[in-house]
């Protein structure tokens, strides 16, 4: 697969981005995916991007302040126009030695667009290890399902 289908990107959360207890609001960490899955997208189409669905998001574990946050996205599945963009956020405390464990992720749904804002054709995804192909089907079959409704 391209090497332009996947970013990381991490940071400490700050008081800030929390509430009175210092559990960091859901929404600051779904802002932080949607860059994420934003900037994927857009390397891979090389142009402008809009997220247009979220599907599947459940926060498994609390995320508070002074946690780094990593937050991965890979572009799974490419359409005709728009791509399915895997987010995966891991929270690690540095202050331990206990590996990251992963707070949540997502599906994201990206469109490309043109210079003019209009929905444009993207390059095709050509999966190649086994887990890219698994990827690459599993989104297919989640766009049939979505259309079928």
């Amino acid at each position: 697969m391209d090497k332009r289908t996947s970013i990381t990107m991490s940071q400490t959360m700050m008081p800030t981005e929390a509430n009175y207890a210092g559990n960091v609001h859901g929404g600051e960490i779904m802002k932080l995916m949607d860059r994420a899955a934003g900037a994927a997208a857009r390397r891979y189409a090389r142009s402008n991007v809009v997220t247009a669905r979220v599907d599947e998001m459940q926060f498994l574990y609390p995320i508070f302040v002074g946690a780094f946050v990593i937050c991965t996205a890979t572009v799974a599945y490419v359409g005709n126009t728009s791509m399915e963009v895997i987010v995966t956020v891991d929270v690690e405390d540095l202050e331990s030695e206990d590996p990251p464990v992963r707070a949540l992720s997502a599906f994201f749904t990206m469109v490309a667009l043109d210079k003019m804002g209009k929905p444009k054709k993207l390059p095709p995804l050509s999966p190649e290890t086994e887990e890219e192909k698994r990827l690459f089907e599993e989104g297919r079959q989640r766009r049939l399902a979505r259309q079928a409704k």
